[in-house]
């Protein structure tokens, strides 16, 4: 596990690097308003998309031998099905923003982004067969490239076309960078014969995951529809580069952690050890973020103004605030990855629901007196329902603080 989350963290330090120039860069190009566009656009984009993960993918991380290559290619039709349905969805949420709501650039921005979902089915099956191997360095990489494209691709659009879909079109052209990295990476293709796996084998798992996934990206996106709807598209710029400035560059460790942690624990052989891996993977996850993110909390003041300029200087509290939100995701995503590892994706999603229910509604409260406000109190509905519910888990499993162990025996 240390030498995925070492991966993992090396990649993200260099695509953090970049996402503060381009952050830099775009704040000074374009107006809260029009990022606040842009958020729109890509927080629905977002919304449709964590569809397209279904669970088909975790188990072909979690197969036996023999059944892998009756998984995979099950869940290579499976992924082409679910794909379609979702770039579907995605045209349909278009043509209301379009009719219902009048709102043509969004709807043209989400019509552009569907065709994503053309190209990830060929390589979705080559991505979790990667992770299955633990060549999470490889994953690592591959997301690293696209993300280092996608910046460098905002960057340069906001400079001479300094719009909306500057921020919204990298989506679009950086996908065939990452389809023909995982291809060349694990060149997978269906082994003679035509046995497959039954279909309840995925749709079992896949509706926990589809629930935990849809209301952990309803917590992360529809905060942002909430601000925009109760306090306009100018806040709404605000809160999304607050959220990007804050949250945005700390979350990307949090979902590095789940990435990695979620194989790291299918491979225990038996639950004893699972557990030890529970605990010490709680304690290297906290000794690691917690640093990161209290340094970026206290020091937002100053950064925000210095890096941004003078005119972004009033975000710099919801630059702190909404980083503390990291501390609760750091509790969740160890939770999430060790009950989809136990094969119990349903409790998973009730926490995720609970906590995105509660998050949402303190949100919604929140706007009534202002944005700061609103911010804060969706931070503390996460600490006060996913870090309790975390250790009850935890507790109720058996799970105790790790015993002192070699390095050797530590990571094993």
């Amino acid at each position: 596990m240390l030498g995925g989350l070492a991966a993992y963290g090396v990649a993200e330090i260099a695509t953090r690097l970049v996402r503060i120039v381009a952050i830099v860069t775009i704040a000074h190009r374009i107006s809260p308003e029009t990022m606040g566009t842009a958020a729109l656009a890509l927080s629905l984009f977002e919304l449709v998309r964590v569809l397209a993960n279904a669970g088909i993918g975790q188990r072909i991380i979690a197969a036996d031998a023999l059944d892998l290559d009756a998984t995979c290619r099950t869940a290579r039709t499976l992924f082409w099905g679910w794909c379609g349905t979702i770039a579907l969805l995605q045209l349909i949420v278009a043509g209301a923003m379009a009719t219902l709501f009048d709102n043509r650039d969004v709807a043209a921005m989400l019509a552009v982004l569907s065709a994503v979902y053309l190209l990830m089915p060929g390589g979705l099956v080559q991505v979790f067969l990667l992770m299955r191997a633990g060549r999470l360095g490889v994953t690592a990489r591959i997301a690293a490239t696209q993300t280092l494209a996608d910046h460098i691709l905002s960057m340069l659009l906001v400079l001479v076309w300094p719009s909306a879909w500057a921020l919204v079109l990298p989506k679009l052209l950086t996908a065939p960078i990452w389809l023909l990295l995982v291809r060349r990476a694990m060149p997978w293709r269906p082994g003679p014969g035509s046995d497959r796996v039954p279909l309840r084998h995925f749709t079992r798992f896949g509706c926990g995951v589809i629930v935990t996934d849809l209301v952990g990206a309803a917590r992360q996106q529809l905060d942002k529809l909430i601000v925009g709807a109760m306090l306009g598209t100018k806040a709404l710029g605000i809160y999304y580069f607050a959220f990007n400035a804050g949250v945005g560059i700390t979350n990307s460790f949090v979902a590095s952690l789940s990435i990695v942690l979620f194989p790291h624990l299918c491979a225990a052989k038996t639950r004893a050890l699972r557990l030890r891996r529970l605990g010490q993977s709680l304690c290297l996850a906290l000794a690691l973020f917690l640093p990161v993110t209290l340094t970026q909390v206290l020091l937002a003041p100053i950064y925000v103004p210095l890096l941004f300029g003078a005119h972004w200087a009033s975000a710099a509290p919801l630059v702190a605030i909404l980083g503390l939100g990291a501390v609760p995701m750091i509790f969740a995503s160890v939770a999430t990855a060790w009950l989809r590892a136990e094969n119990a994706p349903g409790i998973d999603a009730m926490m995720g629901a609970a906590a995105s229910a509660a998050a949402l509604v303190a949100l919604t409260l929140g706007c009534r007196i202002g944005l700061a406000t609103a911010a804060t109190a969706y931070v503390a509905a996460l600490y006060l329902v996913l870090v309790p519910a975390t250790l009850f888990i935890f507790a109720r499993a058996g799970w105790a603080l790790p015993r002192q162990t070699s390095p050797q025996e530590q990571f094993a």
